[in-house]
């Protein structure tokens, strides 16, 4: 089974390339990657235990070209390439359109005329918008950002091969935890980087509100298993907790004692966004997180280099 993956050297993209390489199913990864981010952290350190298998492309998704002779011989497409921004972040409208809703309207497109016989496309829980209420896949998306009104959009092209080959759209809560692309501009990564190094973190609000994580890996290990999983085509929910902003740097200050923290416009009370656990997803998939959130943040900053 040969793999491809947009945006495979990103964040989720690094930890999927690394666990999909493991498997024996696997003859070739593919990682199509225009290395916008300026991360190349994929590239250096460790080998991977597969590495043989693992290949790269330097390619843009707005270039169809390229993307139909990268889709020769192609089995399964993982499509994770996207301008992405932290949940509520309102800018670079134009940006979000192109990659996120045009760039994912290209992908299709050459999906269509290949030999692929699934894809899965990473979609966000942001386009739910907000709620005080629980959501789940049944729930009207209403999106209140730039980034979440393309992705979407995007999701409305994936559907078009809801009737040709096994397809899903995944949205993905807000991603955490260790691994060598990630991102610090993640709330609990930013938070662990400031903790760990600054001693102080800031808060903006008055922090109570909520929001849907996942930890990077558990996310990587779902889309692992959606190769052998018979999971029926359509929308799903990956979540695994949701967690008040208050809840997080309470198990900081358990991890740093010395911790202090700001509020930034405390009397403003944010909007958040929490997404029922028990997705649909789960009914085909067992990805039941074993670790708590303490755990997974001592782990975390183990990793820091002092």
């Amino acid at each position: 089974m040969n793999v491809l993956i947009t945006g495979g050297a990103g964040y989720v993209g690094t930890e999927l390339c690394g666990q999909l390489s493991a498997l024996n199913e696997v003859d070739r990864v593919l990682i199509f990657d225009n290395l916008s981010r300026n991360n190349y952290n994929l590239f250096l350190g460790a080998k991977m235990q597969q590495h043989p298998k693992v290949h790269f492309i330097h390619g843009d998704i707005l270039d169809s070209r390229n993307l139909k002779k990268s889709l020769k011989g192609i089995d399964v497409v993982y499509h994770l390439a996207a301008k992405v921004t932290t949940p509520f972040a309102i800018d670079d409208a134009h940006h979000h359109e192109q990659i996120n809703h045009w760039g994912t309207s290209e992908v299709i497109a050459a999906v269509e005329e290949s030999e692929v016989k699934k894809f899965y496309y990473l979609s966000s829980t942001s386009i739910y918008g907000s709620s005080n209420d629980y959501l789940t896949e049944e729930s009207l998306p209403k999106p209140k950002t730039f980034y979440g009104t393309t992705k979407y959009r995007g999701e409305e092209h994936v559907k078009r091969l809801f009737d040709r080959m096994e397809a899903c759209v995944l949205r993905s809560a807000n991603v955490y935890g260790y691994n060598r692309s990630m991102r610090f501009d993640a709330v609990i990564n930013r938070f662990m980087f400031d903790a760990n190094f600054k001693k102080q973190i800031s808060i903006h609000g008055n922090g109570k509100q909520s929001r849907a994580f996942i930890h990077v890996s558990l996310l990587a290990k779902v889309l692992r298993n959606m190769l052998k999983a018979n999971v029926p085509n359509g929308t799903y929910n990956v979540v695994d907790r949701n967690l008040c902003i208050l809840d997080i740097v309470d198990v900081l200050k358990e991890i740093y004692p010395e911790l202090e923290f700001i509020f930034i416009n405390q009397h403003l009370q944010l909007r958040q966004m929490m997404v029922d656990p028990a997705s649909q997803l789960r009914n085909y998939i067992d990805y039941t997180n074993e670790a708590d959130l303490k755990e997974e943040l001592i782990n975390f900053k183990d990793r820091f280099s002092f």
